[in-house]
């Protein structure tokens, strides 16, 4: 059996690894572990930030090598910084550089475990998660006021994993640098705070307004000029105003708002 720790709040995990087997050690652990739970497992860093976005976990495992998958853990933890999202991020790595060590540490990596230890294993890195839990947790600003935190979770997992259902089912692929604004603009708009969209995600992702616009409308644009008619037909049911034959980002985000959850 994998540490317990006596708390009634789980700690939430996004495991990124793309090593097979370990990562199957670890999430069997989770699994094993009553107080602590999985929001994710990816091996590709661009479907790291959909579920950071959508899940804010309290704690994250990062392999730095990503060998097998997408991207690499140095640029995803430089991405984190700009996301705005309060996580502890426990590295974990074959790698024995200290400079690299040093670059994580400075990019935001808390704590960072060598595999090649001899005391290395999936039960040791959940089990220093969950030494760390309450002060993870007194440490973790919360993600809405007023909002439980486990209803917030859960609410969260329902429409992030509609949206991204969606996005998929038009073509707008999981690289696409505005997909990732998009899924944010629906959340962000099924919360009523339309007014606040292109300069919340501004701050989030340190870019400007008309940068992170003009990365919406050109995942659109993509999705419209390269997915089959009969897709965006069927899945895109609303009407089209604009003279270019495509939706507009504004448009585009309140149908889906409207799609995958009601507008408050």
């Amino acid at each position: 059996m994998c540490y317990h720790v006596h708390m009634n709040k789980k700690l939430t995990i996004l495991l990124i690894e793309d090593e097979p087997l370990e990562a199957q050690e670890i999430v069997t652990c989770i699994e094993a572990t009553e107080e602590v739970q999985l929001v994710g497992v990816t091996n590709n860093t661009n479907k790291a930030m959909e579920y950071v976005t959508a899940f804010q976990p309290d704690a994250i495992i990062l392999d730095l090598e990503l060998h097998k998958g997408y991207g690499n853990g140095l640029a995803f933890l430089d991405e984190l910084k700009n996301a705005e999202v309060s996580t502890y991020v426990l590295v974990t790595t074959h790698n024995i550089s200290h400079v690299t060590h040093d670059s994580a540490r400075q990019m935001g990596a808390d704590f960072i475990m060598l595999k090649s230890q001899e005391d290395y294993s999936a039960k040791g890195v959940i089990a220093f998660l969950c030494s760390l839990k309450n002060v993870i947790h007194n440490n973790k600003k919360p993600a809405r006021v007023g909002a439980d935190p486990e209803t917030e979770l859960k609410r969260r997992q329902t429409l992030a994993g509609k949206i991204l259902t969606e996005l998929n089912l038009i073509g707008i692929p999981s690289n696409a640098v505005g997909r990732n604004y998009l899924a944010d603009s629906i959340i962000l708009l099924t919360e009523d705070r339309r007014e606040k969209i292109y300069k919340t995600l501004a701050e989030k992702y340190g870019k400007t307004e008309a940068s992170i616009e003009r990365a919406m409308q050109n995942s659109i644009s993509r999705a419209w000029k390269t997915s089959h008619i009969d897709d965006l037909e069927k899945y895109y049911t609303a009407r089209i105003y604009s003279t270019r034959g495509m939706p507009t980002v504004m448009e585009f985000i309140h149908f889906y708002a409207e799609k995958v959850g009601k507008l408050t």
